[in-house]
């Protein structure tokens, strides 16, 4: 038979997606599962946003123009002007979901054996990225010893090579709920500027922020308009996952021209998702205030029920809804699997994300994981109990 490409043999599983068949089969085998696995909130879309989806007078579902509807560039625009981001519509592009401005992102700034430097761990997906366009990823190793903070600057400094085209970071980060302080952000940006390189900075997560802590874009750095570029999207700010809408927003005209050219070439984003998150961006502050209070009860509840847990290590996040922990396991690709296929508590367990799949460094987290508290407390609280009794089960 014809022969598959080489990219598509490299091209990585999800390891948040990869165990679905195993929880379908549980799922009609009468389980009942917690999922703790995929960053899914299970807080409500604004009305606001559901209703300008409902009722419009929208008679001809036509393209809009290939870096998005003009009106909602401009108050977009108005919004990162809101949070000390000077940009114009003409500095934003609307992308079918953040991934799809990724992949633009990279197919613009490098070629197929370009390097790109990513604090490790990071969103699965980026490997998946790098894969699609031929770009390699240099991890900068964390450690869930001191929280996965930074690493020193020096470490990065090591890896450049003249191959390394761009700094890739999350902000607040997915999976490991780590925030980036100003001070390291404008380290990076230094870096950036004293090398040339591009400093990527995934910001989806930015209005989850916890601890009187307040996130700094790299947008905010004077002098680095040439070098920066910010990946956004609606999906976790307003729990509008399906609507597939994100944003690369960068005041660099040579790279947004270059965007564009790929934007054009998938025609335009979505319109009637385009109008959703519009309205969007009508929600009041109240919103985040409530969701941010939210979340932040879910974090302390879950944490503490973890630290309770005998053998297990955590690493508390400051943003996002993630968090890494480390069990006392060997496998853990192979424990989530036996989570679903052989064990429950009174009909009931869990679905947790291995965190192998979030390094590009062999076999490190192999004994972590990767836990989203996108559930309510009292379910949180019986997850980790089915946590804590399936992890004596397996040891022994």
């Amino acid at each position: 038979m014809p022969k598959i490409s080489t990219k598509g043999r490299l091209m990585p599983e999800s390891p948040i997606r990869k165990l679905v068949p195993f929880a379908e089969k549980a799922i009609e085998q009468g389980k009942y599962i917690y999922h703790l696995n995929i960053g899914q909130p299970d807080i409500k879309t604004p009305q606001n946003v559901l209703d300008a989806v409902k009722n419009n007078s929208v008679e001809i579902l036509s393209y809009s123009r290939s870096e998005g509807i003009n009106s909602y560039r401009q108050k977009l625009a108005k919004y990162y002007q809101d949070t000390n981001i000077n940009v114009s519509d003409k500095d934003i592009i609307v992308t079918t979901g953040a991934s799809e401005a990724l992949i633009f992102l990279f197919s613009s700034i490098m070629d197929p054996g370009d390097e790109v430097i990513i604090a490790e761990p990071f969103y699965a997906n980026y490997i998946a990225f790098s894969t699609a366009t031929g770009v390699k990823v240099v991890p900068a190793v964390c450690n869930i010893e001191d929280n996965f903070a930074l690493p020193d600057i020096e470490v990065f400094e090591k890896l450049i090579t003249p191959k390394t085209k761009a700094i890739l970071i999350c902000n607040p980060g997915n999976p490991t709920g780590y925030l980036y302080s100003e001070e390291e952000i404008r380290k990076l940006s230094d870096l950036a500027l004293r090398n040339d390189l591009f400093l990527v900075a995934d910001e989806v997560y930015r209005e989850f922020v916890y601890d009187g802590e307040k996130h700094f874009s790299i947008l905010e750095v004077e002098g680095m308009d040439e070098h920066a570029v910010i990946i956004d999207s609606v999906s976790k700010r307003y729990s509008m996952c399906g609507a597939r809408i994100g944003s690369l927003v960068s005041k660099n005209k040579t790279v947004m021209s270059t965007v564009l050219k790929f934007a054009q070439a998938r025609l335009s984003p979505p319109t009637y998702a385009q109008i959703a998150s519009e309205a969007a961006l009508d929600t009041p502050k109240s919103y985040f205030t409530e969701v941010n209070a939210e979340y932040l009860s879910r974090r302390n509840t879950l944490i503490k029920a973890l630290e309770g847990i005998e053998g297990v290590k955590v690493a508390k996040p400051k943003g996002a809804f993630y968090c890494i922990a480390e069990l006392p396991i060997n496998d853990a690709d192979h424990f989530a699997q036996w989570l679903l296929e052989d064990f429950d508590l009174d009909g009931e367990t869990i679905m947790i994300a291995p965190a192998s799949g979030f390094y590009s460094t062999p076999l490190v987290g192999k004994n972590q994981v990767r836990i989203a508290y996108v559930l309510n407390k009292e379910s949180l609280l019986k997850a980790t109990n089915i946590l804590k009794e399936a992890l004596k089960v397996y040891k022994n």
